[in-house]
């Protein structure tokens, strides 16, 4: 799955890329990606949003885990105006790509939003998913407890 890079650079910093228009999630720096699929106009995802952002808190503010861990969003249907008017709206601190083609949206199988998937990565390109679901994560610190267990495989 190719995805369009961030054009901020402190978006690109966070997820570690270099140079290019477009990566693919095992280039991110990180040992886990949590990707959420989303649209401005669910209300689901708005509603979602601050727990969402409390995830990425709890990972930023552990030093351990904020090395390990980043988060993207994926604006199903959405341009690029309105991924920045829903990141505007919901103060959401990581980066969302748009996707006004749903062209990643069917990729990964037209699913309802919000849609959760974490990706265990490496360097190599070699990647295992951990959880792909749909629906709201309802507990942050739980939603990362598992995802930690389920990494370390305990």
């Amino acid at each position: 799955m190719v995805l369009p890079a961030p054009q901020e650079p402190g978006e690109r910093a966070y997820l570690g890329l270099k140079t290019g228009d477009s990566f693919k999630i095992p280039q991110i720096a990180a040992d886990l990606v949590i990707v959420e699929i989303f649209s401005m106009y669910c209300p689901y995802c708005q509603k979602e949003a601050p727990r969402v952002n409390e995830l990425y808190d709890l990972i930023s503010k552990q030093s351990n885990l904020r090395r390990r861990i980043k988060m993207i969003g994926i604006g199903a249907g959405n341009s690029v105006f309105e991924v920045k008017v829903f990141q505007d709206q919901y103060q959401v601190p990581f980066p969302l790509l748009p996707d006004g083609d749903f062209k990643l949206h069917k990729l990964v199988g037209e699913v309802r939003t919000p849609y959760f998937i974490a990706l265990e990565t490496r360097s190599d390109g070699w990647h295992r998913v951990l959880y792909s679901r749909v629906g709201g994560i309802d507990d942050p610190q739980k939603f990362l407890d598992y995802l930690l267990k389920e990494v370390s495989g305990q």
